[in-house]
Formats: structure tokens, C-alpha cells, sequence
């Protein structure tokens, strides 16, 4: 393939995927628009209008925010690429560092620090302004900046070690490099789930054992029903940063933990929150995590091996405004550009990956109905949509390209017919 051919092919694919997007994101916002003035009948005795109003409100905003955000980045997307960004970053770093590994860990470093100062202002926007206006920011800019710093700084420490063995690999390992640097990187990610939940996450919220004796002793029942155990349950501190709230678990093998926000905790009712659990618990004893992890080293092997064969064509670089260095390695330069443009080449099946999420979620829910209530589920599910200014009436289309669950219309009749 000749450079001229991969820059066309690069900009059909950025425009067709980006016209996508916008025009999934305006069909969200006219659908819910159109439906923002009554409740879905079937939601209509437990949501009130206002309710139903303040999660349409919330979902156009965030959509119209999604929509600025994508501006912004294919804006910055072209100007790594074809305007030239990453070329000019390299050629400077390269009169400071010369040719060689300093120069790639410091491309690699730098590329991360100005992709996140680009994106500051959206997210300090998202948090301050978006968040704020629908009630669910709970974070000071003090809490703020001091994520941002400590994220920055695990970034750092755990991040450069690995990009530099994957730097060696790519450079040292010979032709198969990407099969030993698929084996790191599978490595990397299962002692990550390992750690995370006893190393990283309380570096950025406070974990208490649940007190509740009461609730305690109810999902310990529901545990030893479904022959689960775990290192603990654990409430966060996630009132202190959001007033959503969520469950979840966290950790692999023997460091599973239960996770509650402490928002939900306060919200939902014993019963309910049992119910919820029993959905979490699914997921795991239906082997979905186990299979999401399969495939991801899956997915992750077969990008790795087309990174092995795209870094050794001269088209891939000056296709995309690089011109690749021909005394010394350009690994780094190879790894940036595929980061940057796989999601312009793969976002049309991202409804593949959705589709595989809903049908997990239909089957948790039964699991759900089967070892606990599903009326205690779907009471617990409305109050969560509620609470999280989720819209009852999302655009089917746009709903089948991003989201993983299923439409709460659609997700609590299964529930229901599982009740009856």
C-alpha cells in the first residue's frame, strides 16, 4: 500500500466514523426530546414527571457535551497525524535525548502528558459544570486536582516500567515480538486485578468494612446460597467525589472483594440491595468476567500481531504524517500511531461488543430473579435509574452502539416475566 492510499483510506474511515457518531448523538437527543414530556407508561407509577424530565435533561447534556468532546478530539487527532504533532514531538525530543530509548520513553511520556492537558478543560467542564448543574458533584477542586495529580503520578510509576519492556521487546525480541509482549501484557493486566483493589483504589477512596450487621448477614446468606466467596465486603466513600451510585466487584482468584458506594447503601433497602448483589454474583458464577477476559487477550493478540506487521511498513508512518527515522527504532512512534487510530477503524463494531454485554446482563437479571426476588431487583433498579438520571427512553439505535446494558424498558419487562 502506498502512503497516499492509507492517508485517504485513514480520512474515509475518520469522516464516515465520525459522521456516525454525530448522527447517532442527534438521533439520541431527538429521541429523548420527543419523549421528555410523559413517563413511559410502565415506569409511570413509581418515576414522576420530574423525575423523567431531570434524566432527559441530564442525557442531552451529556450528549451534547459527547458532541463538543468528539469535535475536540478528531481536532487533536488530525493535528498528531497529518498536520504533523507527533513528527514536530519527536524531532524536538530528539535534539534532547538523541536517537534511542531515552528518546522513545520520553515521546511516550510526553504524548501522555499533552493528551491529558488537551483534555483538561473537558474534564474539569464535565465534573464543574455538567455534573454540577444536575446535582451529582460532590468533589472540591482541592479532591480534583489531587486525583489528577496521584493518577498522574501511579500513571507514571506503574506505566513507564511497562512501556519500556515493551519498548525492548519490540526492539530486541525479533519477529515475533508482539507474541512475547501479548504474554506481559496478559500478565500485566491479571496482576493488575489482583492489586488494584488492595494497592491502587485506596490511594483515591477509603474502603470500610460493611457495618450493617443486619445487611451483612443477609448477603453472607445469599453468598453461601450461591457458593461464592470473597475477601470481604467493603463500602466506598463514593459520596465524597459523586452522588451516583453503583456495585461492584473488584479482584481476581482469591482478592475478589463486594464493593458497595455508600450512596447505595443509604438509598436502597436490604432486600433490594441483596437483589442487586445477586445480579453482581451472576456475572460471576455464569463465568461472564472469565469470558470478557478471554476475549480481551484475545482482541489484544490479534491488535498486537497487526502492530507487529504494521511498524515494519513505511506507508503506516508517512500515511499518517511521520516520517519513520532510519538509524534508530521508531517502536514508540509505531505504538502511538496505532493507539491513535484503532478506534477510528474498529468503532463500527463496537454494537458486537454491546451485544454480548446486554445478553450477560439478561442472563445475570435471571440468575438475580432466580436466587433472590426480582420485584426486589426491579424496585431497586427504578431507584438506581432515578437517583442516576438515567433516561427511561434512549434512542434504540444509538442505545444498541454504546450502551451495555439493555433499555431499562426492555431490561425490566424480562424481570417482570421472570416475577410472574
Amino acid at each position: 500500500m502506498s502512503s497516499l492510499a492509507f492517508s485517504v483510506l485513514f480520512v474515509v474511515f475518520f469522516v464516515l466514523t465520525l459522521g456516525l457518531r454525530f448522527w447517532l448523538a442527534n438521533r439520541q437527543i431527538r429521541h429523548v426530546l420527543r419523549h421528555r414530556a410523559s413517563v413511559p407508561a410502565e415506569f409511570a407509577p413509581k418515576v414522576s414527571l420530574e423525575t423523567h424530565q431531570k434524566a432527559a435533561d441530564y442525557t442531552v447534556a451529556k450528549t451534547r457535551f459527547g458532541i463538543a468532546a468528539l469535535l475536540w478530539g478528531g481536532l487533536t487527532l488530525v493535528g498528531f497525524t497529518l498536520l504533523g504533532g507527533l513528527q514536530a514531538l519527536s524531532t524536538a525530543l530528539l535534539h534532547v535525548a538523541g536517537p534511542g530509548m531515552l528518546h522513545q520513553l520520553l515521546l511516550v511520556a510526553a504524548f501522555a502528558i499533552l493528551t491529558g492537558l488537551l483534555d483538561l478543560p473537558f474534564d474539569w467542564y464535565r465534573q464543574f459544570v455538567l455534573e454540577q448543574r444536575f446535582g451529582f458533584n460532590k468533589m472540591s477542586v482541592r479532591l480534583w486536582l489531587a486525583d489528577m495529580v496521584k493518577g498522574a503520578l501511579v500513571g507514571m510509576v506503574i506505566g513507564l516500567p511497562l512501556v519500556w519492556v515493551v519498548l525492548k521487546l519490540m526492539e530486541s525480541a525479533g519477529s515475533l515480538w508482539w507474541f512475547w509482549t501479548w504474554l506481559v501484557w496478559s500478565g500485566f493486566q491479571l496482576l493488575m486485578m489482583v492489586l488494584y483493589p488492595s494497592v491502587i483504589a485506596p490511594l483515591f477512596n477509603k474502603f470500610t468494612p460493611l457495618a450493617d450487621e443486619g445487611l451483612k448477614s443477609r448477603i453472607e446468606g445469599l453468598m453461601a446460597r450461591v457458593g461464592f466467596a470473597s475477601k470481604g465486603l467493603f463500602v466506598m466513600d463514593g459520596s465524597r467525589r459523586s452522588a451516583h451510585g453503583n456495585a461492584y466487584f473488584s479482584g481476581f482468584g482469591a482478592a475478589k472483594r463486594i464493593v458497595f458506594f455508600d450512596t447505595l447503601i443509604e438509598r436502597l433497602a436490604p432486600h433490594e440491595i441483596e437483589a442487586v448483589l445477586a445480579h453482581e454474583l451472576g456475572h460471576f458464577k455464569l463465568r461472564h468476567i472469565v469470558k470478557r477476559i478471554v476475549v480481551m487477550f484475545a482482541l489484544s493478540l490479534a491488535f498486537l500481531a497487526l502492530l507487529g506487521y504494521l511498524k515494519e511498513q513505511a506507508w503506516f508512518y508517512t500515511g499518517l504524517g511521520v516520517t519513520p527515522m532510519l538509524h534508530a527504532p521508531n517502536d514508540a512512534m509505531a505504538l502511538l500511531l496505532f493507539v491513535l487510530v484503532l478506534p477510528i477503524f474498529t468503532f463500527v463494531f463496537g454494537p458486537l461488543n454491546a451485544i454480548t454485554s446486554r445478553k450477560h446482563e439478561f442472563e445475570a437479571d435471571a440468575f438475580a430473579a432466580k436466587h433472590s426476588d426480582a420485584t426486589h431487583l426491579v424496585s431497586a433498579l427504578v431507584k438506581m435509574y432515578e437517583d442516576n438520571a438515567s433516561t427511561l427512553t434512549p434512542d434504540p439505535l444509538h442505545s444498541a452502539f454504546y450502551d451495555s446494558h439493555p433499555p431499562a424498558s426492555v431490561r425490566i419487562a424480562h424481570l417482570n416475566g421472570a416475577a410472574a
